[in-house]
């Protein structure tokens, strides 16, 4: 099987997440505490993974300079391009009923914004196959457990909004095979990029994601969690840490 076949697999199943969660949120009613409970956890893993995986191993690959110039750039493109879809579904992540504010044209907003959330993540997944060492374990398990909580909270928002199951589960759908082709595409067109140049895809990601967890996913899960949520991202940092170790150092 082709490298970038591999990592589109690969990317569907981090990507599929987001349909288990959305389905979860159709068939039964989950406190919000736990759906929070598993955000904040999932935060914890995302920014070990994007320390460890990314910013560390672009660092150790390249140098310091792609490390922060793409970083600073994925922030600023995250940060503007949320921003835009923000003021059309200001609650795109919310489970509760404030997705009603986004009207008619916020399931297309919320859709845009998953895809902003996920296709960074998904690219660096189908990089991480390029150097031949395989998936990165920490890296899947950050975008699965960062998605579940995702495709929980927003679907679950989305169906208090009024909101059908068929036209939830579609749209989420939608979002994981994007998530698929956007896996293979990364393995796939820079599977001969020189290091520096996948150090500054990954910085990119890292910065986006980073901002993402900051400006989404941290403000949901305080909200609802409250006091745990800073215990539950480190619970999840120091998981995936072990993970990205792989149990070396004794």
């Amino acid at each position: 099987m082709a490298l970038w076949q591999q990592a589109g697999l690969w990317g569907l199943l981090g990507g599929s997440a987001l349909v288990i969660g959305a389905a979860l949120a159709c068939l039964v009613d989950l406190p919000r505490r736990v759906t929070a409970g598993i955000m904040a956890f999932g935060c914890g893993v995302l920014i070990s993974a994007v320390a460890y995986d990314l910013l560390l191993e672009g660092y150790h690959q390249a140098s310091i300079r792609p490390i922060v110039v793409g970083a600073l750039a994925g922030s600023a493109a995250f940060a503007l391009a949320n921003r835009a879809v923000s003021r059309k579904a200001p609650h795109r992540k919310r489970s509760g009923e404030q997705q009603l504010e986004a009207g008619e044209g916020g399931g297309l907003a919320i859709a845009v914004g998953s895809l902003l959330d996920g296709i960074p993540e998904s690219v660096v997944l189908g990089v991480s196959l390029v150097g031949g060492d395989g998936i990165s374990v920490a890296m899947l398990a950050a975008i699965f457990l960062s998605n579940l909580p995702e495709g929980l909270s927003s679907a679950a928002g989305m169906r208090k909004a009024g909101r059908g199951k068929t036209y939830v589960l579609g749209l989420w759908t939608g979002i994981a095979l994007m998530s698929g082709i956007a896996s293979a595409l990364g393995a796939g067109l820079l599977g001969d990029a020189p290091p520096e140049v996948i150090a500054t895809v990954g910085a990119v990601a890292a910065g986006a994601l980073l901002t993402m967890i900051a400006d989404t996913m941290i403000p949901e899960a305080v909200e609802v969690e409250g006091g745990m949520t800073g215990v539950l991202v480190v619970m999840g940092l120091l998981v995936a840490f072990t993970l990205s170790q792989g149990g070396q150092g004794g």
